[in-house]
């Protein structure tokens, strides 16, 4: 018998190179699969979306095809048990041989935390931007704006290769206390666009750039040119949601 599993994981990305493999690069895929290999042998599994160096996720979607018959709770708590302190399965379901992580993925969610406060912090300085001066978060949000719906964001991606135009659900950014967060939610995302949304509403928050320009900016076309992207250590994977998944029935794999 050969089953599809998927996992749900969360993981710190600050000493990673990425999640996908690379070769002699520490990465969130390759511990992984390491992971699983020591419990049912060699795996190879696909990833919901493949975050940067340093990125971070509260719910990456990964799945995986075994013929190892176990149920949810063994799969969970054997694999952080092989798995380093910075990475671990959070919930683990069976799933129809066609479900695709990536390509069933309506939705992607991403948040960003930016400490925008007098003083660093020594305890969020891994999972957060300092950004000292305050921010203007009503003329952020008023950016933001102008990038929900379809759009081409060449601008906002340095990288190369076609199909530039993503569908923004919803783009916010809102403050409590000293921690601003912008929260995107979008059909899915081009290579290192939502660091460089991030450090365009940065620039727009700290008066370094009107609403006018940044409107003419996300419309010019022009490949990479908004930015500069914000630090990876700000950004977090925090939900990919799907038609059908999780399972509506029982969580208990084989049960």
């Amino acid at each position: 018998m050969v089953a599809k599993v998927a996992l749900v994981v969360e993981y710190d990305g600050t000493r990673y190179c990425g999640f996908q493999l690379q070769e002699n690069m520490s990465t969130i895929q390759g511990e992984l699969e390491r992971a699983l290999g020591k419990l049912v042998g060699e795996i190879h599994l696909t990833a919901a979306s493949r975050t940067d160096a340093g990125v971070h996720a509260k719910g990456q979607v990964v799945s995986f095809r075994t013929t190892k018959i176990l149920p949810s709770e063994v799969w969970i708590k054997a694999l952080n048990f092989y798995l380093p302190q910075d990475i671990a399965v959070k919930a683990a379901y069976e799933v129809d041989d066609n479900f695709n992580v990536r390509r069933d993925a309506l939705s992607r969610e991403y948040y960003y935390w930016i400490l925008n406060g007098p003083c660093r912090s020594p305890l969020w300085r891994r999972f957060t931007f300092f950004v000292p001066k305050v921010l203007d978060i009503e003329a952020m949000n008023d950016a933001c704006h102008l990038i929900v719906g379809e759009h081409d964001f060449a601008p906002f991606s340095p990288g190369g290769g076609e199909g530039t135009v993503r569908t923004i659900y919803k783009a916010e950014v809102y403050a409590e206390n000293d921690l601003a967060t912008f929260s995107v939610v979008a059909n899915s995302f081009l290579p290192h666009q939502v660091r460089h949304t991030i450090g365009s509403l940065i620039r727009v928050g700290l008066g370094k750039m009107d609403i006018d320009t940044f409107g003419k900016l996300v419309s010019s076309g022009q490949r990479g040119i908004m930015g500069p992207a914000a630090p990876a250590r700000g950004l977090y994977l925090a939900k990919v949601n799907y038609p059908n998944f999780p399972p509506k029935r029982n969580e208990n794999l084989y049960s």
